[in-house]
């Protein structure tokens, strides 16, 4: 197991907390207007919100808040630290229990689907500016400076790219009738896989045989994502197939 990172801790500047609070008030602004009333939906979105903060605190403490007992600023990481796989994922157990909860019976995955990338693109360009959730030292035309002027792996502008990568498929998808109802398991698959593999580049401790933390995360995301993929795809045609039936 490598130890933690030895690179310095950034616990948030105010342009990364505008950032956070401008993807919350952008996707409120979008559930908002797709709830046209319906106040089910506006707790379901609340659910999303309150899951998600759990999760990535879970998750983060789960991924490597453990390892950074011996840090003297180990209270400050613990308050500070998150992760977005564990958001999602949280964010999804949110929104399960609250529609439980109100009785909601119809999909919502689709409107989150469109939402989620945006939000995780500005959390990005708030890492960016913070100058955390670093790639790992490399050389040549590709690195970036931290603000200790070593070059690194720019991680927050390459997985800002796939989120607009997969925003943009996500809409022409959405467009066409593509996996509908289903295209928010189609990007827990799709950004659990490219995480897992851009992992190897960012500057996190590795736990297990050169894993980290999150790639284990990052997998059983991809692993839940095929698995509902597959579930809602089994009951929309057997719901079809009752429809031709009658």
């Amino acid at each position: 197991m490598n130890p933690p990172p030895q690179h310095q801790f950034l616990p948030g500047s105010p342009a990364y907390a505008a950032l956070m609070a401008a993807g919350i008030l952008i996707g409120a602004f979008y559930w908002y207007r797709l709830a046209k009333g319906q106040s089910d939906l506006l707790l379901i979105y609340l659910g999303a919100l309150v899951g998600g903060f759990a999760g990535a605190k879970i998750a983060y403490l789960i991924a490597e808040g453990w390892l950074e007992w011996q840090q003297p600023d180990r209270w400050l990481r613990w308050a500070t630290g998150k992760s977005v796989l564990g958001g999602l994922l949280g964010a999804y157990a949110g929104v399960e229990i609250t529609k439980h909860l109100t009785g909601h019976k119809q999909s919502t995955g689709d409107a989150f689907a469109v939402i989620v990338p945006v939000g995780i693109l500005l959390g990005r360009v708030g890492c960016h500016v913070n100058g955390c959730c670093l790639g790992k030292p490399v050389a040549g035309v590709f690195a970036a400076r931290d603000v200790n002027s070593i070059a690194r792996w720019p991680a927050p502008f390459i997985e800002g790219a796939f989120q607009v990568v997969i925003f943009i498929t996500i809409l022409l998808m959405q467009r066409r009738g593509v996996l509908r109802d289903r295209l928010f398991f189609f990007y827990l698959i799709a950004y659990g896989l490219f995480r897992f593999a851009h992992e190897f580049m960012r500057d996190t401790p590795k736990v297990f045989h050169g894993l980290s933390g999150y790639q284990f995360i990052a997998l059983a995301m991809a692993v839940l994502g095929w698995v509902m993929l597959r579930q809602r795809t089994k009951t929309m045609l057997a719901s079809k197939k009752l429809i031709v039936q009658d």
